[in-house]
């Protein structure tokens, strides 16, 4: 069978860039199997209008087979779990109208915030905990290329933040 592996990279903020990416392989014969890191690994399929659908749902209230059996009973075939999210597809075939995993915007601001808490908040951590004293100590003991290195990290994490923090609250309006 023919297989595909494309590099891409979505923030956690950006599921529903994902979802559609997703769907468009799909729709151009490439089946999604799995993301690993930035890889996101195919298979040739025939072309066909499928829905893909990421939900984060954190600490599942009863077990993992139940939270899974209310995806199946409603159609849709899980395929794994990646960085806390759990991926589902649903052929639109099969679906009635433009179903949705979420019903109401109040489930979809809750997986904002679940999102927020496990993801941002560890990275904000080590930004605050490690990378900025690391910084600070390593400029004032003059040792400069450390500092560069620790300093275009430094960068990097405020870049994210922003950029994350901005998708969130487009989001959550």
């Amino acid at each position: 069978m023919k297989t595909k592996t494309e590099l891409k990279w979505f923030s956690i903020f950006d599921h529903q860039k994902e979802e559609w990416y997703l769907r468009r392989m799909h729709q151009n014969g490439w089946r999604f199997v799995k993301v690993s890191g930035l890889l996101y690994y195919f298979e040739a399929c025939m072309p066909e209008d499928v829905i893909y659908r990421l939900d984060f749902p954190g600490d599942v209230a009863g077990s993992k087979g139940e939270y899974l059996d209310l995806f199946r009973d409603c159609g849709w075939t899980y395929l794994q779990d990646f960085a806390g999210y759990c991926y589902f597809r649903k052929p639109v075939s099969e679906m009635d109208g433009e179903e949705e995993i979420f019903s109401d915007d109040s489930s979809r601001i809750a997986m904002l915030e679940r999102v927020y808490q496990r993801r941002m908040l560890p990275m904000l951590v080590v930004f605050f905990a490690v990378l900025l004293p690391q910084f600070i100590s390593n400029m004032s003991h003059g040792r400069y290329v450390l500092s560069a290195i620790l300093g275009g990290f430094l960068v990097f994490y405020t870049a994210i933040f922003v950029y994350c923090g901005v998708r969130y609250h487009q989001q959550k309006k």
